[in-house]
Order: structure tokens, then C-alpha cells, then sequence
């Protein structure tokens, strides 16, 4: 975790500690913000305005589409995709999934064939360069911003610059280069059409630069974005709970620490 550093602030963790505090914390932190995953993602998929005037739209807001996925799928429907956390953390159960995602995979393989586990590779990897650059060089800006403008006593609290610096820097390069998140979603359902069927208009895209020109003819300039309320408020959770739940598994490992020396 950037700026920690277990010594000055009195904890006796090993890097080894530091490092399991990192990866658990990484581990609650997508547990706890995978709804906003789900909800930004059935937003980014729906051809519809997000708004109640249109009549076709089956989602238009954060809690009104909490609400629909709650009544129509269940609770669990706000951790589906989730396997990996689920593999992690779950014994019994994760033999299950694992079967699951067995059959999932060969029924791909089988029907479109090796090409299929690479839809939406092109603005994945179009995504990659801008994003690290712009979070970088945002970060960078961000930070000297906060030392013209933060007092004396402020900028001696090097967590509180990182958390709001940090956060900054991603609301912004998450924000410039959210249209290539939004095309490589839908470019990754391609040939699931039928199996979205319910949740509004189906659409086909040749590649990348069918799916934008689609996109702006047909949902305008603002299409681009949807999805960007619940990415946004997901990143900003995101970062504040990997804060929360880092120093509390470190606090941990520091009691353990001293449990076991005072022996």
C-alpha cells in the first residue's frame, strides 16, 4: 500500500504480513463493491436510454436497478462473475463453481471456438496506455495541487494526501477512457444475444470501430458513459475500503505480534 510504512507509526509487521494485508484487503474490498460492478455493467449493456421517459428502458437509475435485479434475480445476483472471490473463499462451494466455469468455457469453445475468449481485447489494450499514463500524470498533478493548497499541519499526513490524490487520479482517467470500457463489454457478449434478450434491444458489432459508430448514431454522445455513476462511486469505495480494511488486518497482525512476544 502506497505510503505505509510499518515503523514510524509503532506496528511491528513483517513484509510478509504487510503483503497478506494487502492481498485480503484487495480480497474484502471486491467482495463488498461488486454490486456497483454488476449494476455498471447491465448499464453499460442496455442499448435504452438510462432514464424513465424512455418506456423500453428496463434499468435507469442506481437504486431503481438495485431494486429490479433484487425482486427479478436474488440477492446473489449482485456477486454474479464473482468466481475467483468465490474460489478463494469458499471451500466446499468452490468445486461447484469450478464446474460451472468448466462448463461455461467449453460450451465457448465449442460453439465460436479459441477466438472468443479474446472479444474485446482492442480497447482493452487501446485502454491500457492512456489509463496508467493519465493516473500518473493526474497523481502527479494532483499532489502538487495539494501541497500549494493544503496547510502546514495537512501535508504531514502523507495517507490522507494519497487517499484524496489517489482517488482523484482515478476518477479522472477513469472518466476520459470510459467509452473503450463500455465497447469492450459489449464487444465481450457478442453472440449472447439471445441470452440478454430480456433485458432490452439486441445488437451486433463487427469490432471496434462498428460498436462506437453504432453507439453515437444510435444512443448519442452520452452513451459512451453509461455506467459511469456506479464505476465512479465503486472506485471511490473502492479506495477507502482497501484503506479501511489494510490498516485493520495490519492492526491484526501488529496484536498477534505482540501477543507473541510478551509469551
Amino acid at each position: 500500500m502506497v505510503g505505509y510504512d510499518p515503523k514510524p507509526d509503532g506496528r511491528n509487521n513483517t513484509k510478509l504480513q504487510v503483503a497478506v494485508a494487502g492481498s485480503v484487503s484487495g480480497l474484502v474490498t471486491r467482495a463488498l463493491i461488486s454490486p456497483f460492478d454488476v449494476i455498471k455493467i447491465r448499464f453499460q449493456l442496455q442499448h435504452e436510454r438510462l432514464s424513465r421517459r424512455d418506456p423500453n428502458a428496463k434499468y435507469h437509475g442506481i437504486f431503481q436497478a438495485s431494486r429490479q435485479i433484487l425482486q427479478e434475480e436474488g440477492l446473489t445476483a449482485f456477486w454474479k462473475g464473482h468466481i475467483p472471490a468465490q474460489i478463494l473463499s469458499i471451500g466446499y462451494g468452490a468445486v461447484q463453481v469450478y464446474n460451472t466455469l468448466r462448463h461455461a468455457v467449453g460450451t465457448m469453445y465449442r460453439s465460436e471456438g479459441p477466438r472468443v475468449f479474446y472479444k474485446g481485447l482492442a480497447p482493452t489494450l487501446i485502454a491500457i496506455f492512456p489509463y496508467a499514463g493519465l493516473q500518473f500524470s493526474c497523481y502527479s498533478s494532483l499532489k502538487h495541487l495539494y501541497k500549494w493548497a493544503m496547510p502546514a499541519e495537512g501535508k504531514k499526513n502523507e495517507n490522507l494526501q494519497n487517499l484524496l490524490c489517489g482517488s482523484g487520479a482515478g476518477v479522472i482517467s477513469k472518466t476520459l477512457t470510459y467509452p473503450l470500457d463500455l465497447f469492450k463489454k459489449r464487444l465481450q457478449v457478442g453472440g449472447f444475444e439471445h441470452a440478454r434478450a430480456a433485458f432490452g434491444q439486441v445488437r451486433r458489432y463487427k469490432g471496434l470501430m462498428d460498436c462506437a459508430k453504432q453507439v453515437l448514431q444510435k444512443e448519442g454522445a452520452l452513451g459512451f458513459f453509461k455506467g459511469l455513476s456506479p464505476s465512479l462511486l465503486k472506485a471511490a469505495l473502492s479506495t477507502g475500503f482497501m484503506f479501511f480494511w489494510y490498516e485493520f488486518f495490519c492492526n491484526v497482525f501488529h496484536c498477534m505480534n505482540r501477543t507473541a512476544s510478551q509469551r
